[in-house]
């Protein structure tokens, strides 16, 4: 069956950076767009950064320039690279395959003084 395992999280001073991983199973990973999205207390589900199977990368505005989303096929692993990070980023962080209804139990990132 699919399986998505994020990793990575915690609790980051503002300013500071964080390195979210997605191990994905069960899917032929290299064929799928790959999504990371964050929901924080209260709000709906966001998009927050998409890589295509080509390695094409899209960004929300409100991480642009400051977040950067890669992928490694040979490890069926997405990552999302978080910089100068904000207490509005405070979220739980999910991946998932575009188009699909997989998603995995999320990381918790708090970005708190």
């Amino acid at each position: 069956q699919v399986q998505l395992v994020e990793s990575g999280g915690g609790l980051v001073q503002p300013g500071g950076s964080l390195r979210l991983s997605c191990a994905a199973s069960g899917i032929i990973f290299s064929h799928y767009h790959m999504d990371w999205y964050r929901q924080a207390p209260g709000k709906q589900r966001e998009l927050v950064a998409s890589i295509t199977n080509m390695a094409g990368t899209n960004y929300a505005d409100s991480v642009k320039g400051r977040f950067t989303i890669s992928r490694d096929n040979t490890k069926k692993t997405v990552y999302l690279q978080m910089n100068s990070l904000r207490p509005e980023d405070t979220a739980v962080y999910y991946c998932n395959p575009y188009g699909t209804s997989y998603w995995g139990q999320g990381t918790q990132v708090t970005v708190s003084s």
